[in-house]
């Protein structure tokens, strides 16, 4: 993949941008639409005023601006279209791009050639609004055309019955970047389209306007990952270029590739960001940066690891929000929220939520935490590290490498009398020890788990050493969880003809797929061609009773326990997944995906 038009205006890498060899009034002089004298006076005010040379010719009626804008097309080589004429109206397909994204950036799609959407726009220079586009619509853009802007204007005033959009996905990319992007049109207005090539000259042998250039760069590459939902962003160098990707809704894409030479800047920028050291390449590192986006303070935790081509780099984006969504936002059905609210709020013992890594474990924790955090409560946290701060919470970041431990920690909390513990994981058995010590003597303990599903979290702590009689006393509950993808509401059509192996292994019925409540991802520019926007979480919430106690003190196998547990009303997340595939929420493929459902190969489905 070819770095993206970010890259290019911003290193100006003779490589990577296509050169301008002549100037706009020189097109026109020699087409015989402009005389010299009318160029000299043009440049002259151009100079004097700060506007362009094609302004000046359009406002002193030198010209027309078509004519401006067929001399732009040929100092770009694309393509011009008069837009009065119909042949060239049909030229283009507005169902490209969404109506409002047209109208706020004065743009009309073409078409799309191998994987690339051509506009035709009025200003070939403005490279920060084609990258905004390429991160709207989730491809690469590319100039396929320029038109005189009136001529635009009034096209796209006339295509005001345009479908429905909504309000969030509007201001998602427009207002929040208004400040930069107006910024940057600016400055690349002031100066004149036929400077812009030797401007690329001159930054790609200025040392000093190249660590300026990284410092936009990391900036753009990081406000575009925040305001295009993206839950990490990971620099990956290879042999010859560095990847850039992006996590959204759980599945990596890949957002660009950036010349080899750029790799050492571009992470000893992130390093100098995220407070590590820099010239440290050996050993892996953790920081932190606090940016204000969308004039909110969104944090991002980095972790640097070494690799043969070169650091790989992964920068974790903390939403503030996204611990205060409510636990009904997480996708409880009602039963298990109801149950979940009665085990929280129970005084003392061990509540376990597991699940492998970014499942929303830490979440979920938190947005019980943030429903329980009354002033008459405390509340006291050992976590690693602290990824949201809570008012009227105490938390505390663990340091291993001062001897500021979980075990530590724990021992200190014991002291301060809380109502309520969280213990961000346990890891060992000195860390469960104390956490069932702490439950034993009145306090409610909030912890997380890795395991793939709720009953293998009371082997799993025998395993660890700690005694069985003391696991099935302590432990309140113990819930697993996964994250699936939703379907998007803008696109998501009726499966009339689902999968049949797939459906088998998530439990759904022929009789219950012919109801014609199954759907499918289709794809729209709402959700960048991906037919799901956002995450749900689904649950099982195993709920310790007599005899799951039994089975724990006497070591029984977690088949056992499992089918204990779904005795005592326990629904597992195939079965919690079922619910909301019969909803019209998510797919099979999704919840067979996610909940591992054993035997199922995602590649063999046939239904995405």
């Amino acid at each position: 993949m070819r770095p993206s038009s970010v890259w290019c205006e911003v290193f100006g890498d003779p490589k990577l941008a296509k050169k301008v060899d002549k100037k706009i009034e020189d097109i026109l002089l020699e087409g015989g639409v402009i005389n010299a004298q009318q160029v000299a006076a043009a440049v002259a005010e151009a100079e004097s005023t700060g506007k362009r040379v094609g302004e000046a010719l359009i406002e002193q009626g030198a010209c027309k601006d078509t004519d401006v804008a067929k001399a732009m097309a040929a100092q770009y080589g694309v393509e011009f279209l008069d837009l009065a004429k119909p042949e060239s109206i049909a030229r283009t397909d507005r169902n490209l791009l969404k109506p409002e994204v047209q109208q706020k950036y004065t743009v009309v799609p073409m078409r799309k050639e191998r994987g690339t959407l051509l506009v035709c726009v009025h200003d070939p220079s403005d490279i920060e609004t084609l990258d905004m586009l390429g991160m709207m619509s989730g491809t690469r853009v590319a100039v396929g055309g320029v038109a005189a802007r009136n001529q635009l204007m009034t096209v796209l005033q006339g295509a005001q019955d345009g479908p429905d959009l909504t309000k969030q996905q509007n201001k998602l990319f427009s207002d929040s970047l208004d400040q930069s992007r107006d910024k940057s049109r600016d400055q690349s207005r002031d100066r004149s389209a036929d400077r812009s090539a030797d401007r690329s000259a001159d930054r790609s042998v200025d040392k000093d306007a190249g660590e300026s250039q990284m410092v936009t760069l990391v900036d753009r590459m990081i406000d575009q990952a925040v305001i295009g939902r993206a839950s990490d962003i990971h620099i990956e160098p290879r042999k010859n270029d560095v990847l850039i990707r992006y996590r959204i809704d759980g599945v990596c894409l890949v957002r660009d590739t950036l010349p080899k030479k750029m790799q050492a800047q571009l992470l000893a920028r992130i390093k100098l960001m995220a407070g590590v050291n820099i010239a440290e390449r050996r050993i892996p590192q953790d920081g932190r940066i606090k940016k204000i986006i969308e004039e909110k303070v969104v944090d991002f935790r980095v972790s640097t690891c070494p690799a043969v081509h070169g650091e790989s780099v992964v920068l974790r984006v903390l939403r503030p929000d996204s611990a205060r969504i409510g636990l009904k936002g997480l996708g409880f059905e009602q039963d298990n929220l109801d149950a979940f609210n009665r085990i929280i709020r129970r005084p003392n013992g061990i509540f376990l939520v597991t699940g492998p890594t970014g499942s929303g474990k830490t979440t979920t924790l938190y947005s019980a935490l943030n429903d329980l955090n009354t002033p008459d409560r405390k509340i006291i946290t050992a976590e690693d590290p602290v990824e949201y701060a809570f008012k009227g919470i105490n938390q505390v970041q663990v340091r291993e490498h001062i001897g500021l431990t979980f075990a530590a920690v724990l021992r200190s909390m014991l002291r301060q009398a809380p109502n309520i513990i969280l213990v961000g994981e346990i890891r060992d058995r000195e860390v469960a020890d104390i956490a069932i010590q702490a439950a034993l003597t009145g306090h409610m303990v909030f912890s997380t788990l890795h395991t793939n599903d709720a009953p293998s979290a009371i082997t799993r702590l025998v395993d660890m050493g700690v005694k069985p009689f003391l696991v099935a006393s302590s432990i309140q509950a113990v819930m697993g969880q996964r994250l699936s993808r939703i379907l998007c509401n803008k696109c998501k059509a009726p499966d009339t003809s689902p999968d049949r192996k797939v459906l088998r292994l998530v439990g759904i019925s022929e009789e219950e797929a012919a109801a014609g409540n199954l759907m499918k991802a289709v794809g729209c520019a709402e959700c960048d061609g991906t037919g799901y926007r956002g995450r749900r979480a689904i649950f099982e919430l195993m709920t310790m009773n007599s005899e799951i106690r039994d089975l724990a003190f006497n070591r029984a196998s977690v088949s056992k326990i499992r089918a204990a547990a779904v005795r005592g009303g326990m629904r597992s997340l195939v079965g919690d997944g079922k619910i909301k595939i019969l909803r019209g929420i998510t797919t099979p493929t999704e919840i067979a995906n996610f909940a591992q459902v054993e035997g199922f190969d995602p590649s063999e489905a046939t239904s995405v």
